[in-house]
């Protein structure tokens, strides 16, 4: 019987891997450079992970990881939805 791998990422607030699906997935869309949240994991685009975690957010936010991961400045308002999205999951 064949053992199926489990997709690995790293979250840029704790720079730990954990499997992606504990994970929330922003993406830079490819055609238009739009930042957003990717409930799905399917949009096309360059990708940034952070665990569901508030205080991995403000650490990946204080460093400005997820604007070094995505290649573009990210608005106060993302952080705010993602700080959201997180709070609602908890």
């Amino acid at each position: 019987m064949k053992v199926k791998k489990v997709p690995m990422r790293m979250c840029l607030g704790c720079q730990e891997m954990k499997p992606k699906k504990e994970l929330i997935r922003i993406v830079r869309r490819a055609k238009d450079s739009v930042v957003q949240i990717d409930p799905t994991g399917k949009v096309a685009g360059r990708g940034a992970y952070i665990c569901r975690d508030v205080n991995c957010l403000e650490k990946a936010f204080k460093h400005k990881r997820l604007e070094k991961a995505l290649e573009v400045p990210i608005s106060q308002e993302i952080y705010e939805q993602l700080k959201r999205e997180i709070m609602d999951e908890e």
